[in-house]
């Protein structure tokens, strides 16, 4: 299955009507005081739609990514107006004004900070218009959070919800590849030492809330930071000889999706189609096929639900293009 128009018009159908929708909205906010008290959108003007900050900057994600690969399609003039009133430099502002609080070290670390890397790595390929400049001083604000973060994280965060550290990490080193070099080294440096040494991946996989694969997600970093001789025989020896790949990674059932934690399992389903299609791209040759066939296998699982009930639908489009355009 591949991005096709139709398919990048309903998404982003999908995403206009959910990045200004205020309402249901779950808030990461420490109280320090009766002064704290606000409602989401004075806090957070540019991302207070979506159901969470997070999924607000990935649902604009989802926006600029299709504007720009269809910019004759309906939808892509639709998006122009709300982004260019969204992404002004005093929103931003608000947004940059926030992470300055104390109470707001943790705020959304570290999954919400790899994807406002990865929007604003998006925004910066839209030359004709200024929101990549103005997303800037954010993004440069979250990776310095995140250097910062690495000189203090002595263990990988291996969950498959927003907590994982490798997700985040893949995101992050693709925003500064172009951008900071001494952020890729750290990154690279770091994820060698997390995860360099694994290997007969044995982990209970899925969990009944995850929408990310501990084992793939690792993998993925892995992927990008080693070279394929290197790589190919790490991955090998972490789930191909063992069974695990063959004997587990199958597509998961999902049984209500009405429940915001359930429904999380069809993101699962995406991830896992999104890191098996890189990893297969890493990988190249023969051994890409079986990857891709199994990557393909997990996308036809998630595709017919990533609209329907909210739960699912404030976020789970944003993981079906990652799935969609891998390795391309």
């Amino acid at each position: 299955m591949e991005l096709t128009e139709d398919i990048a018009r309903n998404f982003a159908q999908i995403a206009l009507g959910h990045v200004a929708r205020a309402y249901p909205y779950k808030d990461d906010h420490v109280f320090t005081s009766e002064g704290d008290l606000r409602l989401p959108r004075e806090a957070h003007p540019v991302f207070f739609g979506s159901f969470d900050w997070h999924s607000c900057v990935h649902g604009w994600w989802t926006l600029l990514t299709l504007r720009r690969l269809y910019p004759a399609s309906p939808e892509a003039a639709q998006i122009e107006a709300p982004a260019e009133e969204t992404f002004t430099e005093a929103k931003l502002a608000v947004e940059l004004a926030y992470l300055d609080r104390p109470a707001s070290r943790g705020f959304e670390r570290p999954y919400g900070w790899g994807w406002l890397l990865y929007l604003h790595h998006e925004a910066a390929r839209h030359e004709d218009r200024e929101w990549g400049a103005r997303l800037e001083p954010l993004a440069r604000a979250f990776a310095a959070r995140l250097r910062d973060y690495l000189g203090i994280l002595t263990y990988p965060i291996t969950v498959g919800t927003h907590f994982n550290t490798a997700f985040a990490l893949v995101l992050a080193r693709r925003w500064a590849e172009s951008r900071d070099p001494a952020l890729v080294v750290l990154i690279d440096d770091w994820a060698t030492r997390a995860f360099g040494h694994r290997r007969d991946y044995a982990g209970w996989e899925p969990g009944g809330d995850e929408f990310l694969s501990p084992v793939l997600t690792a993998a993925l970093l892995m992927a990008e930071v080693r070279p394929h001789l290197a790589f190919a025989p790490w991955f090998e020896g972490l789930v191909v000889e063992n069974g695990w790949l063959a004997r587990e990674c199958r597509p998961v059932f999902v049984s209500d999706r009405s429940d915001g934690k359930i429904a999380h399992l069809d993101g699962l389903n995406l991830s896992r189609a999104w890191c098996l299609r890189e990893i297969a791209a890493a990988l190249g040759g023969t051994e890409s096929a079986s990857l891709r066939k199994l990557a393909d296998q997990h996308l036809a699982a998630a595709m017919p639900h990533v609209a329907g009930d909210y739960m699912g639908e404030h976020w789970l489009a944003s993981f079906a293009l990652l799935a969609l355009l891998a390795a391309e």
